[in-house]
């Protein structure tokens, strides 16, 4: 009786031993789904069509393949220029080339890109062709391949490299990685950032590319711990080093739009922490007016 008994307890421990470990595994796996590290865009919606402010803080549904965040980070965002020095891509200092030089330029990017458009700070107002960003108005790194933007001239939906192919800019400038901060490691974001400037060169050997840098945060940002200037200082280092070794030019134009600490100024900032405000796109053209690719 009591070999009998010892028996039945014994099956019922390992009874709620397994029900215990079933349990374990489903509370990690929705956990897990609920976590922003599912590659999913973690940045604000582009600018709205409401007065000076764009949309609360949506999530792109667009996923991917995630990786370790970079390991490499600055301890003082201010001193991100000394941590980065200046490479023989970085463009520099240069007499001012006026609108006619802004006018030759197409932009491609995400929402920090859309923007431009937004604010009709370029030539043709908010109908611009100058700008290239999907019909979403954002863009991941990791999926620049596989992405459409909306092609200006017609509204279509293409490839980046259909619409490079069918344009031949003269001039792109590419800004472009800042959801690439919270989710890849230096060789992973490298690996797509010069995959995508070989597309272009490809598609249309003649156009000149501008690697244009990342802008910053401000502190405030609600993800300011997954996208942090420190990430975003690193990651455009990555991007200076991707312009040195294919060739192509770096601007450095976050450098006009921060406040001491490193941080985005808020008096470019639209308010939701990582978007730019009408000040602050001009500020990035006057940039680059002042530092041509010529």
């Amino acid at each position: 009786m009591n070999r009998k008994n010892n028996k039945n307890a014994l099956y019922l421990v390992w009874a709620v031993a397994i029900v215990a470990c079933l349990l374990i595994v489903l509370f990690s796996l929705l956990f897990a789904s609920f976590t922003d590290g599912s590659g999913v865009d973690i940045t604000t919606a582009p600018p709205s069509s409401e007065a000076n402010s764009p949309g609360p803080g949506d999530v792109d549904s667009e996923g991917g393949q995630v990786t370790d965040e970079p390991g490499s980070e600055s301890s003082d965002p201010g001193t991100a220029e000394s941590a980065n020095p200046a490479s023989s891509a970085r463009l520099g200092e240069t007499e001012d080339a006026g609108q006619e030089y802004i006018d030759r330029l197409t932009f491609l990017g995400d929402s920090t890109t859309n923007g431009l458009r937004h604010y009709g700070v370029l030539s043709g107002g908010t109908d611009t062709t100058q700008v290239w960003t999907p019909a979403s108005g954002t863009l991941t790194l990791y999926l620049w391949n596989a992405a459409t933007i909306v092609y200006p001239e017609t509204g279509e939906e293409i490839t980046i490299a259909e619409a490079v192919a069918t344009k031949r800019p003269e001039y792109l400038v590419i800004t472009l990685g800042v959801n690439g901060v919270a989710e890849l490691e230096e060789e992973n974001f490298k690996l797509y950032y010069t995959d995508l400037v070989n597309s272009v060169m490809t598609n249309s050997p003649t156009t000149r590319i501008i690697c244009n840098s990342i802008y910053p945060v401000e502190n405030d940002y609600q993800y300011i711990d997954q996208i942090s200037n420190e990430k975003i200082n690193a990651a455009n280092g990555w991007i200076e080093d991707v312009a040195e070794a294919t060739g192509t030019k770096y601007a450095d134009s976050c450098s006009v739009l921060k406040a001491e600490d490193g941080s985005l100024r808020e008096d470019y900032g639209n308010g939701d922490g990582i978007h730019l405000n009408e000040d602050g796109y001009n500020a990035v053209l006057e940039y680059l007016r002042t530092h041509a690719y010529l």
